[in-house]
């Protein structure tokens, strides 16, 4: 693509359109944009910022040419190499920012800039780019000596699992020029593959990468860069500036922070950069929704008692202990078992099988946290022994077996994973579907990584949005951040009881509210710190809140979840009595019940946060987004009994009394009960015969599912 054209109708100026070209060609990386009515044309040409008016198109290889000029592109074989046609994959064609990414970086190769750097959100395709780049260059044996030979390219990660992934996947074409370097510097091949530890030198050996030339590599991809690849004392530093005759290109998926900043200085501005809010709004990664949980002891601190010793005998020093300290000076037992409670319950509520990764603050953490969720879970994990599973390092080859199978969307289990630092980054979990921040996260950068694990849209699974349950505040604090650049659709703020059951729903004004109060930088390296363990005490979920975007999709706004709920349903119907026609049978209310879920809206969550626990779900929806009278399920019972005395006297008695102790049942559970025949089952409606038996006293069963459906309707009559 190279140009792009905006028409407007006839009777309409060429000129209405121009705006309008000139933002699809600035999102497409594009240097020319024309309007036209079909009598008029005019050209924006990027390049000169002018705009004139022309008879004809101009043709592909003009505007061709005119782009060589500007690009600089007067050797007609670095034109050719930009031109190569991209590796086609099967069923998954290059998305536009793809294209654009792949032609910015392969025009700032070909233009002679060594250090070069993409920012990419995270799910949004850079091995791929960097695999299609690697291609062009390959297929017309580009090569910073300029031999006629194919290049020879080393994709450097700092995880095993991000070299083998690419590698065996997506790499897959090279064939045999790919070669992983393991404890041997083979120079046979072209395609070359390491992790930094594997080849940087330390105390037992000066470093495997000196066996190779200091030219050897024509083009080094560097992965995941912002994790201490530009750091000027990292010996990762030291392979790069070993290898400086090579082209460096480093992928990250964070924009330039204060964490991230010598990245930046090492390789430069980005020459293209697609974000996270780019993604979500382009429909191309999940969109979230945040829910922020707070503890009693997270609120207010705790603070040992009088001499407390903790469970190994040592005296607790006295002091108030805040987030920043929980599982990194003190251990309070009691709080992971409310939040394994809480999570849970919320799983329950949502979805088991759920794909969910809790991240603690360090090993012994996240082994905590895995045996409470085991045995809250256990008929589960007595069916699926891997149901639950911690993978962190210690796990070794075990946790790297857990973590195959967990990427794998084939394989039902592991569902609950606990970790601390291992899936931060750089693992491709496509089922992810809930994030639990379960430590305290300081920087943006890590943040931004851990929100990919959940990005990933998966259309064939049902994968098309995530939550993240916020335990310590952290997030939250980061989204009020003015650069983060990804808001949420969705944050709600629970409190939860000693058991880790939801109470109630606190609503703030804004971001501003957490603003205040804001947790204390902590180091995130592991064991540096003596720990405490208190396994007494009691520890009570005190906050939920809901953050939303305002009606511009611009800014995060705090609301009630009931204001949320009432806004969407607004969105679906105009009135209650349109939403009362999809709601009197079955099948329509669990499709609109599904609709809703959707949006991310439970009706039991509402329920609980509006406190109209006696109240049909019809009632407490129909109030919130219409200012409606609430109703009691018992006032509609009664109100049928009263008013419906000619459907009551339709039918014998029997079948009158079991009518009737249907409504009773209604009263009790709801409007589910006329879901499912198993209903004249129960006590005491089963005191009249079986299900055949209990037809016979309406006529026949169709009479009998007629005469339910009739009962039904009238419930929600006015």
């Amino acid at each position: 693509m190279i140009a792009v054209v905006e028409a407007k109708a006839s009777y309409k100026k060429a000129g209405d359109g121009l705006q309008q070209a000139k933002n699809y060609a600035r999102t497409l990386g594009l240097n020319f944009a024309y309007a036209t009515n079909g009598k008029e044309i005019i050209e924006y040409d990027f390049s000169s910022g002018r705009e004139t008016t022309i008879e004809n198109f101009p043709s592909p290889i003009q505007l061709w040419e005119r782009l060589r000029v500007f690009e600089g592109m007067q050797d007609p074989l670095m034109a050719e190499r930009i031109l190569t046609p991209n590796y086609t994959v099967v069923g998954k064609p290059s998305r536009y920012y793809q294209e654009i990414a792949i032609n910015k970086v392969m025009k700032a190769i070909l233009s002679g800039q060594k250090r070069i750097l993409l920012t990419m959100a995270t799910g949004t395709g850079k091995t791929f780019v960097a695999f299609q780049i690697a291609w062009k260059l390959w297929n017309t044996r580009w090569n910073m000596t300029r031999e006629y030979r194919k290049p020879r390219i080393l994709y450097l990660a700092d995880r095993n699992v991000l070299v083998d992934d690419p590698k065996d996947k997506i790499f897959a074409p090279f064939g045999d020029a790919r070669n992983k370097i393991q404890g041997e510097a083979i120079k046979g091949r072209e395609i070359y593959f390491a992790t930094y530890q594997s080849i940087a030198s330390d105390k037992r050996r000066p470093g495997l990468y000196r066996e190779f030339p200091q030219d050897f590599f024509d083009l080094i991809i560097i992965d995941e860069c912002h994790r201490g690849s530009a750091h000027d004392e990292s010996n990762w530093r030291e392979i790069l500036q070993y290898f400086s005759p090579s082209y460096q290109l480093g992928m990250t998926a964070t924009p330039l922070r204060e964490d991230n900043k010598i990245t930046y200085r090492y390789f430069g501005n980005p020459v293209y950069t697609y974000s996270l809010r780019d993604g979500i709004q382009d429909g191309f990664l999940a969109p979230y929704r945040v829910r922020r949980i707070i503890s009693s002891v997270d609120a207010e601190g705790w603070r040992p008692t009088k001499e407390q010793i903790d469970r190994y005998g040592r005296a607790i020093p006295d002091r108030i202990y805040e987030t920043s300290d929980f599982e990194r000076t003190i251990s309070l037992k009691t709080r992971t078992q409310a939040v394994a409670r809480h999570l849970t319950d919320y799983l329950k509520e949502n979805d088991r099988w759920a794909k969910t990764i809790v991240y603690c603050v360090d090993q012994e953490h996240a082994d905590e946290m895995r045996r409470e969720l085991n045995n809250l879970n256990s008929d589960l994990s007595k069916a699926s022994d891997d149901y639950v599973v911690r993978i962190v390092s210690d796990e070794g080859e075990i946790g790297r077996g857990f973590l195959d199978k967990y990427m794998d969307i084939e394989t039902k289990t592991p569902v609950l994973v606990t970790t601390s630092q291992l899936l931060t980054t750089g693992v491709d979990i496509p089922l992810c579907k809930n994030i639990v921040l379960f430590r305290v996260i300081n920087s943006m950068t890590e943040f931004k990584q851990i929100i990919g694990r959940g990005t990933r849209v998966n259309d064939d699974y049902g994968k098309l949005f995530f939550t993240i349950l916020d335990y310590t505040g952290s997030a939250t604090r980061l989204f009020a951040d003015p650069d983060f650049d990804g808001d949420p659709a969705i944050l709600t703020q629970e409190e939860m009881n000693v058991d880790g059951v939801r109470t109630k729903t606190i609503t703030l004004r804004g971001f501003e509210d957490l603003k205040d109060g804001s947790i204390s930088i902590s180091n995130d390296s592991e064991g540096e710190v003596k720990k405490y363990f208190v396994d007494g005490g009691i520890v009570q979920i005190t906050a939920d809140i809901v953050f939303d975007l305002d009606k511009d999709g611009h800014k995060i706004r705090a609301i009630s979840y009931t204001e949320y709920v009432g806004r969407e349903v607004r969105s679906m119907f105009t009135s209650a009595a349109e939403m009362k026609s999809k709601w009197t049978t079955a099948q329509q209310r669990n499709a609109l019940i599904e609709s809703l879920q959707e949006r991310g809206i439970s009706l039991e969550q509402l329920t609980l946060s509006s406190r109209m626990l006696d109240s049909d779900p019809f009632d407490i929806l129909i109030s919130v987004a219409f200012s409606t009278p609430v109703r009691t399920r018992r006032e509609r019972a009664e109100r049928i009994r009263r008013m419906g005395k000619n459907f009551f006297d339709k039918f014998r008695p029997e079948a009158q009394s079991i009518l009737s102790e249907v409504l009773d049942k209604y009263v009790e559970f709801g409007a589910s009960q006329f879901d499912n025949v198993n209903v004249l089952k129960i006590e005491p409606i089963s005191r009249h015969g079986n299900l055949l038996e209990i037809a016979e006293f309406f006529g026949g069963t169709e009479v009998l599912l007629a005469s339910l459906q009739e009962m039904q309707n009238r419930l929600y009559e006015e």
